[in-house]
């Protein structure tokens, strides 16, 4: 189970008045945070809202949101195309896998995110979209099949990556 975050009576206070005068993805966050969505959820709608990717801790440090439950994730130790980001069966897989999610969950309202996968020229690139995808995912259906697609997107590609 990943960190759960909850605003905090400065928090609320904050989306009532405005006191702060947050920038507007800070804000935005800030309004997502609800004590539902778990931190990889709320990252990744980070890219879609043009977020810092600090942005979580940024709003802690600020005691607008506060920890309420969860355990932190083990970290990745590696990202998906580290170390092969140019090879072309890998970038075919995960085009592919990207491309199927886009027209299952997003149909015609995916068309821009199929241009941006059309755009991408190798498997490092593709892996610098997912967050958007996940977001857009989340979005049109629901944050919980955006996180697991991405879960299993990466265990599809594991084997890939490691052998």
């Amino acid at each position: 189970m990943a960190l759960l975050h909850a605003k905090t009576a400065a928090g609320r206070q904050e989306i009532d008045d405005r006191a702060r005068r947050l920038p507007a993805a800070l804000r935005s966050i800030l309004l997502m945070v609800d004590g539902q969505r778990d931190d990889d959820a709320l990252r990744a709608l980070l890219p879609g809202l043009r977020a810092p990717p600090d942005a979580l801790e940024q709003l802690l440090a600020q005691g607008l949101i506060e920890k309420v439950g969860g355990t932190a994730a083990p970290a990745r130790s590696r990202a998906l195309t580290e170390g092969r980001g140019q090879d072309p069966e890998l970038y075919r897989r995960l085009y592919d896998l990207m491309s199927e999610s886009v027209r299952r969950h997003l149909g015609l309202k995916g068309y821009f995110m199929q241009l941006k996968i059309e755009r991408c020229t190798d498997a490092a690139a593709l892996e610098q979209l997912l967050p958007d995808l996940v977001a857009a995912i989340g979005k049109a259906r629901s944050t919980a099949l955006a996180n697991r697609w991405l879960e299993e997107t990466r265990q599809q590609l594991e084997p890939a990556v490691l052998g």
